[in-house]
């Protein structure tokens, strides 16, 4: 490796100017990048709800609508705003009372269970159809207009509004959420490093990789704005530690050789060893995600693999040139670090171990008590300020009409009229269905097919399916709605094999089904790989067991306190947090782990090796930790994304959590398993009395 360091070293400058060169095309791929913002997209392609999605689009061009209210106005008025509304571009039709029946003709004219449902005192709705899928740039774009045309006594819910509202809200804040990422890294860097300077250096490096990160995404499509918003913070935040050992490394070269140029070969070549193998972790915590079958994880974690390894790539490559390019001024800027050597840690961990196996006994069953018993939300509407107009206009809805969500019926186009009369009204009969609309419920038996508008006719009908709208007083993501929904279903069923339930409520339903399983799948994966990966670097049993307990508990710990703070948490982070939290600092453990066996094995005593590891250790993995904070508590504080902030939190108190665990729980761990980690190891035995070490002997 120290081939390749002279390689870095001698070609700095071509290596910066073609750093620089690829911003452009990163840019430019970054831009290009189109952005999901329809969590629920993300489902298996081969469940009912995904498959009825696309028989949407196939059949009625359409996999969007909204409910439309308008309060305290005069029919004529609102029947010309509905005239308004339909030339929007991208609005298939608008269902309303003028729909089937003359303006002039009194409302009271229809059934009474259609009047009811589009009728509220003041209020009356109409039903928006869009000719394109719920989180499409049209769709979104037609949602605008749609307010534009509108005043302020008119609400606009559903599906579309939330996502049209989400992508406003997350536009506005992600390029703040790298503004505080990199403002708190800076104060944490000032206070751990030696120089004013390198804090820009290594942000600048790190930032450069997350740019070339960004850019390479335009080769998947499309990625998530969750993807979006938290990779720059993550990918801040995991590889910082990269650039801190590549510093101190050439600090201690620098300080034992005169040419600065073989100080940083000897760095470079020391920096790839030791990141490689320690990126592994954190890659195989973000690869975990990619099992899930809710591919939102693998969107994440193919993009936060990628930027481990842009990282690295950077760290070894364009950080180095740098340093070696702005030396003079470095070494003009360097300071004494405030932060205190913290010695007699070490010491103090080793004399009080028996406390701190104690301590961790006591904890881990209200740990992992909380962590199986936090609450876990699942209604997207749930992750946004209240004051956004979807999410008023739901509450309107609601308070109005006595509506939380909408589903969708697909049937079988030749399903025998009387057949569809009979299972509509077996519907109307379960528990919180307000309404079930359908074409000819909407036109009743007094008017005639031939007489009933044909973009009416074709939003509801096609060749070879026919769409029903069913009003629910349940909320997305509740229990009773989930249970209506698994009934209405059966009902569907009973009458056409063929028939599916679709739909915000429903999707959310399978959301919930499928993320539980790959909650557990990603955890087994996630600690499989990552203990295989301890295994094959340490060559013994015992050391992965103790590392990734020592992790687990810190996991468990972090994901409970939720339960005991009655705070409700989103349901993707019950999946991804434990395993980017494992990946991400398991880190802290190796390192000190690494220095253990080599204290041991150079046969030091167990509690003078275990000091030394500790004392050694503990600075390092302050720093790591700290900085790994720095980038993704600020984030979590500023947020108005509940699901942002709320994994941004439960991130920055994780790395403190698991830092702490490193650092007080794993040295008492070797010190009570000592025996039993040192005859592990292949090879090896315990010479008796001096307590040395022999390999291979």
């Amino acid at each position: 490796m120290e081939k390749f360091g002279r390689s870095v070293v001698k070609l700095r400058i071509p290596i910066l100017l073609l750093s620089l060169l690829l911003l452009v095309p990163s840019f430019l791929g970054y831009v290009s990048t189109k952005v999901n913002y329809d969590i629920l997209s993300y489902l298996p392609k081969d469940i009912e709800t995904m498959i009825g999605q696309d028989i949407l689009v196939d059949e009625f061009g359409t996999g969007a609508f909204s409910m439309f209210v308008v309060d305290g106005m005069e029919p004529k008025d609102v029947a010309r705003l509905k005239q308004e509304i339909e030339q929007i571009e991208h609005v298939e039709t608008v269902i309303w009372y003028d729909s089937v029946m003359d303006i002039s003709v009194p409302m009271e004219m229809l059934p009474g269970d259609i009047y009811e449902a589009f009728n509220s005192g003041d209020a009356t709705m109409m039903a928006i159809i869009f000719d394109e899928t719920t989180s499409a740039d049209g769709t979104m774009e037609a949602i605008e207009n749609i307010r534009k045309a509108a005043d302020k006594n008119c609400f606009l819910s559903g599906m579309s509004a939330v996502v049209t509202d989400t992508k406003n809200l997350s536009e506005r804040e992600a390029p703040i959420y790298v503004c505080i990422a990199v403002l708190l890294s800076c104060i944490v860097l000032s206070l751990t490093m030696d120089s004013f300077l390198i804090p820009f250096l290594f942000l600048l490096s790190i930032g450069m990789a997350i740019l070339y990160n960004l850019g390479s995404n335009v080769f998947m499509g499309e990625i998530s704005y969750i993807t979006k918003a938290l990779s720059a913070v993550l990918q801040l935040g995991v590889t910082m530690d990269y650039s801190i050992f590549l510093w101190h490394s050439y600090q201690e070269n620098r300080a034992g050789m005169q040419d600065k140029k073989d100080a940083m070969a000897k760095a470079i070549s020391e920096t790839v060893t030791s990141v490689v193998s320690s990126s592994m972790t954190t890659v195989a915590g973000f690869i975990a995600l990619c099992f899930m079958s809710f591919t939102l994880g693998m969107d994440l974690g193919v993009v936060m693999a990628k930027g481990v390894v842009f990282g690295v790539i950077s760290c070894v490559t364009v950080l180095p040139s740098m340093i070696l390019v702005f030396d003079r001024a470095l070494e003009k800027t360097k300071h004494k670090a405030l932060l205190p050597d913290l010695k007699g840690v070490g010491t103090f961990v080793t004399k009080y171990y028996r406390v701190f196996i104690v301590l961790f006994v006591l904890v881990l069953y209200p740990a992992v008590f909380g962590y199986r018993n936090a609450e876990v939300y699942y209604n997207l509407d749930e992750t946004l300020p209240k004051d956004l107009p979807s999410i008023v206009a739901n509450d309107k809805l609601n308070e109005s009409f006595d509506m939380n969500a909408t589903h969708m019926l697909l049937l079988s186009a030749d399903l025998p009229t009387k057949d569809v009369k009979h299972m509509v009204e077996e519907m109307k009969e379960v528990d919180g269905v307000n309404w079930v609309l359908g074409l000819n419920s909407l036109k009743g038996d007094a008017i005639p097919d031939e007489l009933v508008p044909a973009d009416l006719a074709d939003s509801l009908m096609s060749e070879n399916w026919q769409l029903l709208l069913v009003g629910s007083q349940y909320k997305v993501a509740s229990e009773e709605v989930n249970d209506q929904c698994r009934r209405l279903s059966a009902i569907c069923k009973s009458y056409d094999s063929k028939g599916m339930l679709v739909g915000e409520a429903p999707c959310t339903k399978d959301l919930i089904e499928i993320t539980d399983k790959d909650f557990n799948t990603v955890s087994i994966v996630s600690i499989g790989v990552i203990f295989v990966i301890i295994l094959l670097v340490f060559k013994s049993i015992s050391l992965p067991v103790i590392l990734v307990a020592v992790i687990e508990t810190a996991i468990f710990i972090n994901m409970g306190i939720p339960y005991y703070t009655k705070t409700e948490i989103p349901f993707i982070a019950s999946v991804v947090i434990g395993t980017i939290q494992l990946g991400a600092t398991v880190d802290y453990a190796i390192l000190m782990t690494t220095r253990y066996r080599k204290e041991r094995y150079a046969g030091i005593e167990k509690r003078e090796a275990v000091t030394t590891a500790c004392q050694s250790s503990v600075k390092s993995i302050i720093v790591s930790a700290l900085s790994f904070f720095a980038a993704t508590f600020g984030v979590g504080l500023y947020s108005n994304i509940d699901m942002i902030s709320s994994l941004c939190t439960l991130m920055a108190r994780g790395a403190l959590i698991s830092m702490a665990a490193v650092i007080l729980v794993l040295p008492s761990m070797f010190m009570v398993f000592d025996k039993v980690i040192i005859r592990n190891k292949a090879g090896g035995r315990v010479v008796k009395g001096k307590e040395k070490l022999a390999l291979g002997s």
